[in-house]
């Protein structure tokens, strides 16, 4: 899976500790996610989404 985190992310000039923080996750997390290695649960991916202003069908891309 592909995520669009970090392109939206600096759109908001949020850094990595800062987007944890309002998503109530470690910063680690939101790394693992940038990069691919993490799969989110329904409710964190819903959690980045909003926080980003975005969709969550725009910010995660699933590969077949």
């Amino acid at each position: 899976m592909k995520t669009r985190i970090k392109e939206l992310r600096a759109r908001y000039d949020l850094t990595q500790e800062g987007l944890a923080s309002k998503v109530g996750v470690r910063r680690e997390t939101i790394v693992f996610l940038e990069k691919g290695k993490y799969n989110p649960s329904l409710k964190l991916a819903h959690d980045i989404a909003k926080a980003l202003n975005s969709k969550i069908d725009e910010l995660f891309i699933f590969d077949d």
